[in-house]
């Protein structure tokens, strides 16, 4: 995904206490099913475009083995890891497969027009 550079923050100053949103790119960047690494904060998030069209942002390592779930399979709005195939759930992070045991984080996600934001979860 062609980014901004590292995820550049999409607004100027952030106030106190706020989330800092950043401009990934647009959804002509995606597959049409699949997803993206992009760094955020110093984060790997895979930028995942789900079945039904969907945009999801989800930390980008499986919590079993490390290693990148935006290569992984994406069938409705579940990923499956590719090298033990768990699978995630992209609305909350749980997995719902073993041999993953612990959910990924979720991040926010927010279009304007194609342009795709991320605001990272804490």
């Amino acid at each position: 995904m062609a980014s901004t550079p590292a995820g550049t923050p999409a607004t100027g100053s952030i106030p106190q206490g706020q989330a800092e949103e950043f401009l990934v790119g647009t959804v002509d960047e995606l597959p049409a099913v699949g997803g993206a690494v992009v760094e955020l904060g110093g984060r790997r998030v895979a930028v995942v475009r789900d079945s039904s069209g969907r945009i999801h942002a989800i930390d980008d390592t499986c919590t079993h083995a490390n290693v990148s779930l935006a290569e992984g399979e994406v069938t409705g709005d579940t990923i499956e890891c590719w090298l033990h195939g768990s699978e995630f759930d992209l609305n909350d992070g749980y997995p719902l497969s073993l041999p993953a045991t612990q959910p990924v984080a979720v991040h926010t996600v927010r279009l304007d027009g194609p342009s795709i934001y991320v605001t990272l979860a804490d």
